[in-house]
């Protein structure tokens, strides 16, 4: 447990909400979930799943049809067998899964630095150790399968990409998606993909690690596209020989995920959820697409434009030595809250910070003018 660190935006939040309480006004850009509530549609299957008495345990591996329309919402050449897909609570269950059936003592997995802190915390769980590879702006915070040639080791065992990235937002391109994948594979080792941010894809079409084999584990889920955060829903497609191994986990850890948010899931793949969706993402590109440069317009260097997720992670080192005193400043007297850099990583934390577009363009707005006004910048 020693080495489980807190999320230390959790004291940002806290103390926001302890400033709400005192009346002060606060612009969240801290909260790394969408702030649309669930679709309506949604909604509706989970109360219906609920009156008709959908309240026991599922299969381990989730609802068929759950498992089969999971299956069918990837395109041609993607398109796994159901019997590849298990639904998990989250896409954090999905990733103890997969940490648990792969990892023994001792063994490591690369990963990207910046990035998602859970992720180093699972492996460890599961006695394995995270080794945490410096990337930026020259590999759009990305691995690159020269990385992973380079930082493999005897003890690797998997390489874990996010694409689009928590707190980046950037996107692996297929071609090197493609090489980073074989790259793993040659090595002996097994590619994981956290796709939960695919269909939050702004620049060009949105391309599944299954595009490119099966012998990829890709972890998505029903919280960031889907905005069904609370619902606790999220699902693997696994390589097919490991999918008893994942059922006998499944049943040992958690038996199921929620049984009235697998049914309510299944209404997301209809015709008028979807085009719901389509709008709020399109919603979520305008914001990013004024945020952007309104925070280069500050001071902040921000040197990638992100291609996907709702985060800008953005380089504050004009203004602070230390981005968690920083992020309290600006809480305390400009009233905005944003995270540290520490949250994500061991590599340069100190001079980053992430800001979070999950708010109203307004908010936003309002946002960015109480930032200036405070570090004495014009705002525009």
């Amino acid at each position: 447990m020693a080495g489980i660190a807190p999320f230390h935006v959790m004291q940002v939040m806290g103390r926001a909400r302890e400033l709400e309480a005192q009346g002060r006004s606060i612009i969240h850009m801290e909260i790394g979930e969408p702030d649309f509530p669930t679709a309506p549609g949604i909604v509706r299957a989970g109360i219906l799943a609920l009156e008709a008495g959908h309240t026991h345990y599922t299969p381990a591996l989730g609802l068929p049809q759950l498992r089969a329309c999971i299956a069918a919402s990837y395109p041609d050449g993607a398109r796994p067998d159901p019997g590849r897909v298990v639904v998990t609570p989250g896409a954090s269950g999905a990733l103890q899964l997969v940490f648990g059936v792969l990892i023994e003592a001792g063994d490591e997995v690369l990963m990207a630095d910046p990035g998602y802190p859970c992720n180093r915390h699972f492996v460890r769980l599961f006695g394995g150790e995270a080794r945490l590879v410096p990337v930026d702006e020259s590999t759009g915070y990305q691995l690159t399968a020269e990385l992973v040639r380079r930082h493999w080791s005897g003890r690797t065992r998997a390489v874990l990409l996010a694409s689009p990235s928590n707190p980046t937002g950037t996107v692996v391109p297929p071609a090197a998606m493609a090489e980073i994948i074989d790259t793993t594979l040659r090595l002996g080792g097994r590619p994981i993909i956290d796709e939960i941010y695919l269909g939050l894809t702004y620049d060009g079409e949105a391309v599944s690690a299954l595009a490119h084999s099966d012998e990829v584990f890709v972890i998505n889920s029903f919280s960031k596209y889907y905005g069904m955060t609370g619902w606790r829903v999220g699902w693997l497609v696994a390589p097919l020989d490991y999918v008893p191994q994942l059922e006998r986990l499944a049943q040992n850890i958690f038996l199921a995920a929620s049984t009235p948010g697998q049914h309510a899931a299944l209404a997301a793949f209809g015709t008028e959820v979807d085009s719901e969706l389509v709008r709020r993402r399109e919603t979520f590109r305008q914001r990013r697409d004024y945020l952007l440069p309104a925070l280069r317009g500050l001071g902040f260097a921000i040197r990638t434009m992100p291609q996907g997720a709702f985060y800008l992670y953005a380089d504050c080192s004009r203004f602070t030595r230390d981005s968690q005193a920083f992020a309290f400043d600006l809480l305390e007297h400009a009233a905005v809250a944003i995270t540290p850099g520490l949250d994500f990583g061991e590599f340069r934390p100190q001079q980053h910070v992430r800001f979070s577009y999950t708010n109203t363009i307004e908010n936003l707005r309002e946002g960015v003018r109480r930032i200036g006004s405070h570090l004495g910048v014009d705002s525009g």
